[in-house]
């Protein structure tokens, strides 16, 4: 299969989203804090224009799920609009690193002026930057590919993915993982490596930096990395 062939098959996957407390960012509209009806567009351009730049990808950092305040807005898993907007200078973090158009935001202004920041996104992106790791060779993605929320709380919110809906996940991962067979797949908490066991793939785990991982995961990858590079 060629490389657009794949990809296209990976993009047309994610409209496959389960129903309940599921928000897909590239095919869903969020009514209360998206700025436009083509967010959902801008969305799937942006994740387009990400994929398109790592045909060469040599790592798979597989997290979690989406959350609100990374992908849901962005489209990019772990990736935040604040980056993404070049708020994020002062850490040493820009949108090029991310892809070379021009990015846009997609949630409302009065919402979230700067637009929003994930601390899980700014940690990934920040250990890549400090290990001289280019972000081209690495694409970040989600053993659950969709935002997961909590019902009584609405878009702007996260819930643990269950594990039937993990598994969910492993025909895009498939797709991804032929897109681009020469990467080696990394998996960041224990539902991503749950997910990776069950589909018979061996890989390192790393400990989630959420929650007061930060630092062990940077440890973790910094390990992986330089002896990669061995």
């Amino acid at each position: 299969m060629c490389s657009a062939d794949s990809m296209h098959a990976f993009m047309k996957l994610l409209k496959n989203s389960p129903a309940g407390a599921v928000f897909n960012p590239w095919h869903h509209r969020d009514p209360q804090h998206d700025a436009a009806a083509d967010a959902p567009i801008i969305r799937r351009e942006q994740l387009a224009s990400y994929m398109a730049e790592r045909q060469k990808a040599t790592v798979i950092l597989l997290a979690e799920a989406l959350g609100y305040q990374g992908g849901h807005f962005s489209g990019i898993p772990m990736t935040s609009e604040r980056l993404l907007l070049g708020l994020l200078r002062h850490k040493g973090l820009g949108p090029e690193m991310v892809f070379a158009s021009a990015p846009r935001r997609t949630s409302r202004e009065d919402v979230k002026a700067d637009g929003f920041t994930e601390p899980t996104a700014t940690i990934v992106w920040g250990a890549m930057r400090e290990l001289g790791v280019d972000p081209r060779c690495v694409i970040l993605w989600n053993a659950f590919p969709w935002h997961p929320y909590k019902p009584d709380k609405g878009f702007l919110s996260n819930r643990t993915p269950t594990d039937e809906e993990v598994m969910l996940g492993r025909p895009v991962l498939l797709a991804l993982t032929a897109h681009v067979p020469q990467a080696r797949i990394l998996a960041v908490g224990q539902k991503s490596a749950a997910l990776l066991a069950a589909m018979g793939i061996a890989a390192p785990a790393l400990r989630h930096p959420a929650n007061g991982g930060a630092g062990q995961f940077r440890t973790q990858f910094a390990q992986i990395i330089k002896k990669g590079r061995k």
